[in-house]
C-alpha cells in the first residue's frame, strides 16, 4: 500500500496503533534473525493479517491452545511467539504455556503484546461480574475481538447473562426482565458517546445512575503521527 501510494505521489499517514506497530517491528526483527514465529491470533483479523504480512515466510498462525498439538516444526528450530494485541489474556497465556511445553526453547517477545486497555477491561469485567451481576452489556462491534471476548469473560466470571451491542438501539428490553444489576463495559476503541447512550437508556428504564468501577488509571498517551505534528506546527505558525 505504501509503495502504491508513493507511485501516485499521495501523502500517507500511518495511524496504526503503536502497540500493533511494536508487534510488527518484533516480527521483522525475529525474521531477520532467522527465527520462526508462532503468531497467536484469529484468522482473518485485520491485525493478524498485517502482522503476518511483515514476515509471511516464517510466520505460523496459532488460533487456539488446541492448535498447538498439530504443529509440525523440526526439532532445533529457533522459535518465538507473538500475539494479536486484543486477545484474552487468559487464553493467550494458556496457548503460550502449551507452546512452551512442546517447544521448551521458545523465545518470548521483549514485552507483553496484549493491549493494556484490553487487559484492564477484562479485569474490570471479572470484578463486576464476580460481584453478582445479573446482566453484562458490552458495547462494541461484532468484528472487535476484544468486545466479543468481554462477553465471554463476563459469563466465565459469573454474570447470569451477557450481550454485545453496537449501541443502545440494539438492547432487547426482554434482557432486562427480572434484572436488578446491570454491568456496562465497552471494547477498547469504542467512542464514549455510545457507552453513554447505553447508560441513558438504562436510566430511562428505571435503573439508577451508573457507579464507575476503576481498577487502574490509564495514563499512557500516544503521540500524533509525525505528519500530523508537522501540519499542526505549520498551522500554528501561520496563525
Amino acid at each position: 500500500m505504501h509503495a502504491e501510494a508513493a507511485e501516485r505521489s499521495l501523502k500517507t499517514i500511518d495511524a496504526t496503533c503503536p502497540l500493533v506497530t511494536k508487534v510488527h517491528h518484533e516480527a521483522k526483527r525475529f525474521a531477520s534473525q532467522g527465527t520462526q514465529i508462532l503468531l497467536i491470533g484469529h484468522a482473518g483479523h485485520e491485525e493478524v493479517e498485517g502482522t503476518m504480512g511483515e514476515a509471511p515466510e516464517v510466520t505460523t498462525l496459532v488460533q487456539t491452545p488446541d492448535d498447538v498439538e498439530g504443529l509440525d516444526i523440526p526439532e532445533g528450530t529457533n522459535l518465538a511467539w507473538l500475539s494479536q494485541t486484543t486477545l484474552s489474556v487468559d487464553e493467550t497465556m494458556e496457548t503460550v504455556d502449551r507452546l512452551r511445553k512442546k517447544f521448551p526453547l521458545l523465545m518470548d517477545p521483549p514485552s507483553d503484546d496484549i493491549c493494556y486497555a484490553t487487559q484492564n477491561r477484562q479485569l474490570a469485567v471479572k470484578q463486576i461480574a464476580g460481584a453478582g451481576c445479573d446482566l453484562m452489556i458490552v458495547v462494541g462491534s461484532q468484528n472487535s475481538s476484544n468486545s466479543v471476548r468481554l462477553v465471554e469473560v463476563a459469563l466465565e466470571a459469573g454474570a447470569k447473562a451477557s450481550h454485545r451491542v453496537d449501541n443502545a438501539g440494539e438492547i432487547d428490553p426482554a434482557w432486562l426482565e427480572g434484572v436488578n444489576t446491570v454491568g456496562v463495559t465497552s471494547g477498547a476503541s469504542v467512542p464514549d458517546d455510545l457507552v453513554q447512550g447505553v447508560l441513558h437508556f438504562l436510566e430511562s428504564k428505571g435503573y439508577p445512575a451508573a457507579v464507575e468501577e476503576r481498577l487502574t488509571e490509564e495514563t499512557l498517551q500516544f503521540a500524533l503521527p509525525p505528519e500530523l505534528r508537522k501540519d499542526l506546527r505549520r498551522s500554528a505558525v501561520n496563525d
